[in-house]
């Protein structure tokens, strides 16, 4: 039985009740047997357990986890204490200091920013090592968009970030009345000249949160 904690475990016992998802966790269960697969299965729900949903502040979409050995934890772009940082978190860290003049940090974990109400959420939970969208097949597009339309529902005043093509598909999920949609190029080197750079979604963001009585997100994590 999974144990998230912060409100999660009841808002999220339909989906893990349905039987979509127990066909994931028989898929995961052979991956993991049979693969190297990441991250590490004690990790997976990491970005729940560190951001109560009564707490969520902003939603920042990510696509599947590193594929890579070390990198990911359970929470979008965010990588582990001593690992190199990866070119698109290098690019959020130059938006980071070039809107909000924050330093860039020389750590890529984003832990701080999770328990500080920023839910970082990947549309695919896991992945095959070295083999990038390896999962994104196996179910996890319709938990996630379950949780996307659960936190519009549920939830009011949440800015939801959605950098890159596949972020923004979810747009249709989230209710533009009671929530702000920020989107435009993913941070990737190989779009984040095409309106990544300069879209100040940090002040954007604080500036709703401001604007309805929620108390501003701190991005600094030195």
């Amino acid at each position: 039985m999974i144990a998230l904690g912060g409100g999660w475990d009841e808002a999220l016992a339909p989906l893990f009740s349905d039987q979509r998802y127990l066909k994931i966790r028989e898929f995961l269960k052979k991956e993991y047997s049979t693969h190297v697969v990441y991250p590490d299965m004690y990790d997976l729900y990491n970005c729940f357990r560190f951001t109560p949903i009564d707490q969520v502040k902003a939603v920042i979409l990510g696509q599947d986890p590193y594929h890579e050995p070390g990198q990911a934890h359970g929470l979008c772009f965010s990588v582990k204490k001593g690992v190199p940082l990866p070119p698109s978190l290098q690019n959020i860290f130059k938006e980071l200091k070039s809107d909000l003049g924050i330093i860039e940090p020389n750590c890529g974990d984003l832990t701080k920013w999770a328990k500080r109400g920023v839910l970082l959420l990947n549309t695919t939970l896991t992945v095959r090592e070295h083999q990038a969208n390896s999962h994104s097949k196996c179910g996890w597009a319709w938990f996630t968009d379950s949780v996307i339309e659960i936190i519009s529902e549920r939830c009011k005043n949440v800015v939801f970030i959605l950098w890159g093509a596949n972020a923004r598909s979810k747009a249709p999920l989230i209710d533009q009345s009671k929530h702000l949609i920020l989107q435009c190029a993913h941070p990737s080197p190989l779009s984040a000249y095409n309106g990544f750079f300069g879209c100040k979604f940090f002040s954007k963001t604080n500036y709703y949160l401001a604007a309805h009585d929620r108390e501003p997100i701190d991005w600094d994590l030195n």
